[in-house]
Order: structure tokens, then C-alpha cells, then sequence
């Protein structure tokens, strides 16, 4: 079908853009946080597609990466969950923190999405954790509950990891204020935790 688009956008709506390719409209349903991150009418656009057929309708979905796409066939795949259901959890939250929540087993915030209870999110975690790619996600970082990325990385921010989930916040905040405390590589244990508090604190 339609891979992508490539046009002027014409006009913004709520969860939705038009862009006009050639003269011609296309009206394409997207994440909220995606739209936001576009640079405005009249800008030129890429947009990868996905196209939903149904008896009684067609209907576009896209997203400014095709990494983006790739999760949301993923998430239409699992029990329960059509398009819209994940394009609400794309508009949420980012890819990299879904796939953070995912492989985390962090349900919590899977299910603070519009219309996702957290037997969906269970369902979610469970039918997608071995399919997504940790080496998409926080420069290959991760807690050493993902077995295949603990070899990969500094023990000192897996100790921080655990320790601010013991604290009581959750894996995917853990894992993204680690990421984001910009410690050098040969920080120790305490020093990543305070740099990770103050992206915490923000």
C-alpha cells in the first residue's frame, strides 16, 4: 500500500494532519507527540504509513520515523489492540520509553495511556518483550532485568537503576534519568544517583 508520504502540511487537527501531495489531500491520523514535533504549516513533510482497511472505512496512520511505524504494527498486533489504541499509547509516550516500559515489565506506565487498562498492558509486555530491539533505545542501556543487555551495560548505572526502583520510581523513570544524568563512563554508583536525581527533580 501507501509506504509514505512526501508534501506540504496543509493543516493540523487533533491527532491528525493533512498533507497535500501534489495537489491532492491526504488526511492522516498521527501521535500527538509527533505533530507537536513538526515545524509548522507550509513545512515540508515525510510521513510513514500505515494504512487501516476496514468494511466500513480506510484510514491513514503515520509517524515521522519509520522506527516509529515498525512499533505500531507491533502494538496492532497484540489481543485487544487496533489502531487507534496504539496510536493513543505512540501519543503518550515516546518509542523509546514504550519499548523502555516493555522490556521492564513496567506495566504501570503502559497503562497510564488513554484506554489501556493494565490487563492490556500485561498482554502487551508479555507478547512483545522478546520483540523489541534493546539496541533501539538509550544508547544501550538498560537494567539487568533484560538479559540480553546487561553485558552491555556499565554495572555502576545498573546498581543506580535498581536503586531508584527500590526507592519506589518506576523502571522506565529509572532507566530514563540514568540515561539522561550525562555521568562519565567510569562514574561510581553514588555519583550516577545524584546526577540521576536531578533529571528526576526536573
Amino acid at each position: 500500500m501507501i509506504g509514505f508520504l512526501k508534501g506540504t502540511l496543509e493543516a493540523v487537527y487533533n491527532e491528525r494532519i493533512q498533507i497535500d501531495v501534489n495537489g491532492i489531500g491526504f488526511n492522516v491520523n498521527m501521535p500527538l507527540s509527533q505533530i507537536e514535533g513538526l515545524e509548522g504549516m507550509g513545512s515540508y513533510v515525510k510521513i510513514y504509513t500505515y494504512m487501516a482497511v476496514r468494511e466500513d472505512a480506510m484510514q491513514l496512520y503515520g509517524f515521522t520515523t519509520a522506527d516509529s511505524l515498525d512499533l505500531f504494527k507491533m502494538l496492532i498486533q497484540v489481543n485487544g489492540i487496533g489502531p487507534k489504541g496504539a496510536l493513543a499509547l505512540l501519543s503518550s509516550m515516546t518509542t523509546d520509553d514504550l519499548r523502555f516500559a516493555i522490556m521492564s515489565g513496567d506495566s504501570k506506565t503502559i497503562s497510564k495511556a488513554p484506554g489501556i487498562g493494565a490487563k492490556t498492558a500485561q498482554r502487551i509486555i508479555i507478547d512483545l518483550k522478546d520483540k523489541v530491539s534493546v539496541r533501539d533505545m538509550l544508547d544501550n542501556y538498560s537494567v539487568n532485568k533484560i538479559s540480553t543487555a546487561t553485558e552491555e551495560m556499565n554495572s555502576a548505572r545498573a546498581e543506580a537503576v535498581e536503586a531508584l526502583t527500590a526507592l519506589g520510581y518506576s523502571a522506565t523513570d529509572a532507566m530514563k534519568a540514568v540515561r539522561s544524568a550525562g555521568a562519565d563512563d567510569d562514574a561510581d554508583t553514588e555519583t550516577i544517583i545524584k546526577l540521576a536525581f536531578r533529571q528526576l527533580a526536573k
